[in-house]
């Protein structure tokens, strides 16, 4: 396989979830509209999908996803940086100092979304780079695991710095890979395919238009380029390391891309080679599902993939714990006292570990080493 730096049933969501906003910036002019500015609230959370024209509101809370589930339905509430919880996580020791040779310890990093400064600050923290960025951290593992851009201010940014410390930990022994995220899937597509038409599943949609209301940067479109975009097109969609499956998104939705690791990682990539506009929306809105491993059910989901792919732990981004926890969001609006996120969170009978901490809405870009302490 290469790297590129390197379903069952959907279960009920929670109901307090509600609240359904298109972003207002996705009703400008031109042909991406206008990315943030610092100090102006984040777009929704990444996954979320709204609906393809500008103006229409997604249908209340369903109970869950129907047949023809399709990403321009958006499946999360929009939460605001400046009024939603404060999520802290409380730091880990630095690593301790590797041997010079052999296997270094493995680290997980959870969904960036444009966020580089808070990401170069959590690597700094856990001694995986040094003070200007560079790697420092020898044999050390590290895997990204997907969603590097949309919402923040410099998803090419976090691009750039992935693509460099692969090389940079390459040449000290060790490694920096990454995963396919949903998001990648619809930059591609946006780029790829723009404003043409695709059977969404629920009417016609456009990559274009998911992407924009999704939290599309027009910095980030206006600085891609080719090699941005090959180097998203290799991306694996998933691994096992060390006992631990690792995925973007918690859905099942893998399956149906192959009953091997290299299987699947080799369907998702010629699916791209192919450049069928339909194919790939269909890929990106298998990859949008989520919450597969919550509730009930979560834990005989997660074993499917486990089954099938080996492992014994599934670690997964896409779904941000707040709202796996179900403490986000209430039936009058209102905020309400609910506990900080420490950590990732640990779930489905002990089977399933989430990273991401909701860098996107006021919370912590998670940096982790595996295994978790029992």
């Amino acid at each position: 396989m290469t790297q590129g730096a390197g379903q069952g049933p959907e279960v009920e969501r929670t109901a307090t979830l509600r609240d359904f906003r298109v972003p207002a910036y996705v009703h400008e002019t031109g042909p991406y509209g206008h990315s943030a500015h610092p100090g102006q609230a984040a777009p929704p959370h990444p996954g979320d999908v709204a609906p393809p024209h500008p103006g229409d509101v997604a249908p209340p809370h369903q109970e869950a996803y129907p047949e023809g589930y399709t990403p321009t339905e958006r499946d999360l509430p929009v939460i605001n940086r400046g009024d939603t919880v404060q999520v802290t996580v409380d730091p880990l020791p630095a690593p301790a100092a590797q041997p010079a040779t052999g296997q270094g310890p493995l680290y997980v990093v959870g969904d960036v979304h444009g966020y580089l400064d808070e990401l170069v600050a959590a690597l700094q923290e856990k001694g995986l780079i040094d003070a200007a960025g560079h790697w420092c951290a020898g044999t050390t593992r590290l895997w990204f695991l997907g969603d590097f851009t949309d919402r923040g201010p410099d998803g090419i940014g976090v691009i750039d710095l992935v693509m460099r410390l692969s090389a940079e930990a390459a040449a000290a022994g060790g490694y920096c890979k990454a995963l396919m995220g949903n998001h990648e899937l619809l930059l591609i597509g946006a780029k790829r395919f723009g404003d043409t038409p695709v059977n969404s599943g629920a009417g016609t949609a456009t990559f274009q238009a998911a992407w924009l209301l999704n939290g599309g940067q027009k910095t980030d479109m206006d600085r891609l380029q080719d090699h941005h975009l090959q180097w998203m097109a290799r991306l694996d969609a998933l691994e096992e390391v060390d006992g631990h499956l690792l995925v973007h998104s918690d859905t099942t939705a893998y399956l149906d891309y192959g009953r091997s690791i290299e299987e699947v990682n080799d369907t998702v990539r010629e699916t791209l080679t192919r450049n069928d506009a339909d194919e790939c929306w269909d890929l990106f809105r298998k990859f949008t599902k989520r919450f597969s491993f919550r509730d009930e059910g979560g834990a005989d989901a997660v074993r499917s993939l486990l089954d099938t792919y080996g492992g014994t732990r599934i670690v997964h981004g896409h779904s941000p714990i707040p709202y796996l926890l179900g403490e986000v969001g209430s039936e009058d609006g209102e905020e309400e006292s609910r506990p900080a996120v420490e950590g990732p969170h640990v779930y489905a009978d002990g089977l399933a570990i989430a990273m991401d901490g909701g860098v996107t809405m006021a919370g912590k870009l998670l940096v982790q080493q595996l295994p978790l302490d029992a």
